[in-house]
């Protein structure tokens, strides 16, 4: 999955989609995910939902015949006819709280003191964040869970009758993998296509793993934040993979943006696409990564005249890096991935192996995007398991024939890519 992420309220209107579709599909992009696009609470933020059968104003066209769900539906139709499925934001463990179902459903909510729950989370500084335009769904508990249960299959039923093909799951690991298992379950028999990846980002793995053994097709794993150095995103990639397959990405809505982050280096961005790409078999950016935008998105306050100017753009790198991936299984696949001993501290050499043991893969990346770091491998076959010829397939100056002992100066974040040839 090659996903780009059209954020509502950066994108506006559903009829001014087009040419943001059509950029993702050039870039080789195959999925396009739209965060809630539900009306809202007062908080106006797109995750406080206050009505899941309605479409939020914002993103609809006054003066048409097309209704709103029509419209949604016309953007979603001109996506496929562009070759991208679309999926949404599945948000079914809060809504707004000041959604009618509050007072219509009491007892379909966790309550603390006598008063409806408001969802928290704990931030790496020990600080306590409450979201009190939010109310907590009681999944385990409710008095009435087959009622809540039923509103949910509604739920997903509506959005995959608009035309919707793949739901990413929001805070999936806070509802209980039974009834995720029953929700994709009875959501297939009438959509056997349906595609649903969960959010569990912040979960200890083992917590990932028993959240994706609910029938989840994929996760999103944390390699945006691996510095790569120490072991602990492989670590956890060797404990998820054979269980669901995962989804890299360099920033997203709830992150800075990179461009932003790294001082605005274009390298950075060119170094971390290239490693989320090849990492996992999943990789997604949001709209404007590929034009370094510097503005983080907003749930409550972006707006479609922020749409920045020019950064720098990496779509013709995007799109290479995404060919690549399309060209050889590895990339496609989650298999062991391994740090190999390289004489140059600052260069991150991996090997990664199709699971079936058919292909593999050596990256050297030069983990510093400011200054060149110059890399010698001794012999580059002792360093792959099975025999084969290694192709070099990297963006830039692509060797036909590679050395023994194989130097290379690599640029500022650069990447070199091999692969067998089997």
């Amino acid at each position: 999955m090659k996903i780009y992420n059209i954020f509502p309220r950066l994108a506006g209107q559903f009829g001014a989609w087009g040419p943001h579709l059509e950029r993702a599909a050039a870039m080789g992009f195959n999925w396009i995910f739209v965060n809630p696009i539900q009306k809202t609470g007062r908080s106006g933020s797109l995750y406080s939902i206050a009505d899941y059968f309605s479409i939020n104003p914002d993103f609809v066209k006054s003066g048409t015949k097309l209704s709103a769900d029509e419209q949604v539906r016309a953007m979603i139709a001109e996506a496929e006819r562009l070759g991208l499925s679309v999926m949404i934001d599945l948000v079914i463990n809060h809504c707004a709280v000041d959604a009618a179902l509050v007072k219509a459903h009491p007892e379909w909510f966790v309550r603390e003191g006598g008063k409806i729950a408001n969802p928290f989370c704990m931030e790496a500084d020990g600080q306590k964040v409450i979201w009190y335009d939010l109310a907590q769904f009681d999944h385990a508990h409710s008095p009435d869970r087959t009622g809540l249960e039923e509103f949910l299959h509604r739920v997903i039923a509506h959005l995959a009758d608009l035309g919707f093909t793949g739901f990413r799951c929001d805070a999936a690991y806070q509802l209980p993998s039974e009834l995720w298992k029953r929700l994709i379950t009875r959501a297939r028999k009438t959509h056997p296509n349906l595609t649903f990846i969960a959010e569990t980002l912040g979960c200890s793995p083992e917590q990932t793993r028993a959240t994706a053994s609910a029938g989840f097709d994929a996760i999103f794993n944390s390699s945006k934040w691996w510095d790569f150095d120490g072991n602990w995103l492989l670590e956890q990639y060797e404990m998820t993979r054979q269980v669901v397959p995962s989804i890299s990405f360099p920033e997203s809505h709830d992150t800075e943006r990179l461009f932003l982050e790294s001082g605005q280096n274009p390298n950075a961005l060119r170094q971390r696409y290239l490693f989320a790409a090849l990492f996992a078999s999943g990789v997604m950016i949001p709209m404007g990564f590929e034009y370094g935008f510097s503005t983080r998105l907003d749930v409550v306050n972006t707006q479609p005249e922020q749409w920045e100017g020019i950064n720098v753009d990496l779509t013709h790198e995007i799109a290479h890096i995404n060919q690549i991936k399309n060209q050889y299984p590895v990339f496609q696949s989650e298999g062991p991935i391994e740090r190999l001993d390289c004489s140059n501290p600052a260069i991150l050499l991996l090997r990664k192996t199709h699971p079936s043991g058919t292909g593999e893969a050596l990256l050297a990346l030069n983990k510093d995007p400011w200054n060149r770091q110059y890399l010698r491998i001794e012999n580059l076959y002792h360093l792959i398991c099975t025999p084969g010829v290694l192709k070099d397939v990297s963006l830039e100056w692509a060797m036909d024939f590679l050395p023994t002992p194989f130097e290379f100066d690599l640029a500022p974040g650069m990447g070199r890519v091999l692969v067998t040839e089997v």
